[in-house]
């Protein structure tokens, strides 16, 4: 008899192991389908001795001390500040766009953030209503900067234009008017010294968590006993998709190594022009800060088959969602969780935050 049974052993399913274990007590099975801790943070050493992130590059950076702390508790950190940069006619361009962007693109000089603002303000458009990315972007961007940038990159990674996707995608990307030709402005910005699955081993090591990989959740539930539940699959495939399948996009990954120090200039750079099938070249020496005599690098090749990465949460999944809500409040002892089970995209810290309360709201709100 186990107190919880986890399903998803992804940073939100461990988080959740390593709080009911250790200040609880509890006994924790925790269970993953696949054959290593992490999910899509999961990292690893390749035959070239090159820490690679098996699903693309995953990035930690946060404002909230409270999670810092916490996992500051299983790991060391090194500082890093991720640079990205799109490559568009053979040009390299800082991304997200700031004032070198648009003084590059356009081949003008504007000198401070009132000339940006000034520069944006007269090449906008002006919607209303932003009933879309593509509306949204405009009212903020030169249309030519759009369909550089935005357009065609975001058809091949989702499947479709900017026009048909919510405001919410393409809002998470910062515009800026300065020149910080830094991804991220959080005030933290670090890596897991040994890399995150080492920082996983050390906050599941608790004698009061059994872990079983390569487990398939369907097949053993009717075998073993306890208490409550805390699910971090897809809530659409618990309920057998009885409201129809929720959408996710996914990722191929293709890597390869080369024999220099280097490949490339920043971390990762972005493709967006539909001749190259691949999205972003990433390298992961940059994130990681190894010193070696070759790099490996990966190319991500955006498809509708494989591991669920990306949530599209438009009018009609979040409709299906919601209705999956619904009926998952009849279930008081299942808890839904993380990225597939409350169909939401979250960054890192966002996920081990929402694990933190998510946490809270079981232990005191029996």
């Amino acid at each position: 008899m186990y107190d919880y049974l986890i399903v998803g052993a992804g940073i939100s399913g461990i988080s959740l192991a390593e709080r009911l274990a250790n200040d609880r007590g509890a006994s924790v099975l925790l269970i993953d389908k696949r054959n290593h801790l992490g999910g899509n943070c999961y990292d690893y050493y390749d035959s070239h001795n090159i820490l690679i992130h098996k699903y693309g590059p995953h990035i930690f950076h946060t404002n909230n001390i409270e999670v810092k702390r916490y996992l500051s508790l299983f790991t060391l950190w090194t500082p890093y500040k991720h640079k990205v940069k799109i490559n568009y006619q053979g040009k390299l361009y800082h991304f997200p766009i700031n004032r070198d962007t648009i003084n590059k693109f356009y081949g003008c000089k504007l000198n401070n953030i009132n000339e940006v603002k000034k520069f944006l303000i007269s090449s906008v458009l002006n919607f209303k209503q932003e009933n879309n990315s593509e509306e949204y972007l405009l009212n903020r961007i030169p249309k030519e900067l759009y369909e550089a940038f935005y357009k065609n990159y975001s058809y091949k990674q989702w499947g479709k234009y900017p026009s048909e996707l919510p405001k919410s995608i393409c809002s998470r990307i910062p515009i800026r008017l300065n020149n910080n030709e830094y991804y991220f402005s959080d005030k933290y910005q670090i890596m897991p010294a040994q890399g995150y699955s080492e920082m996983f081993n050390r906050m599941v090591s608790s004698k009061k968590i059994e872990l079983l990989l390569n487990t398939d959740y369907s097949k053993i539930v009717n075998n073993i006993s306890f208490n409550r539940l805390i699910f971090t699959g897809k809530i659409d495939e618990y309920f057998d998709f009885t409201y129809g399948e929720l959408f996710y996009r996914s990722l191929k990954i293709r890597l390869k190594n080369i024999p220099v120090q280097f490949f490339q200039d920043v971390a990762v750079i972005n493709y967006p022009e539909l001749k190259n099938n691949y999205t972003r070249i990433s390298e992961y020496k940059y994130m990681t800060g190894q010193k070696s005599d070759s790099t490996t690098i990966s190319y991500e090749y955006p498809a509708d088959n494989g591991e669920a990465c990306y949530p599209l949460r438009d009018k009609n999944n979040l409709e299906k969602f919601r209705k999956y809500v619904r009926l998952s409040k009849k279930y008081k002892n299942i808890h839904f969780a993380g990225r597939l089970g409350e169909y939401k995209y979250f960054n890192i810290d966002q996920a081990v935050l929402n694990s933190l309360n998510i946490y809270k709201n079981i232990v005191y709100n029996k």
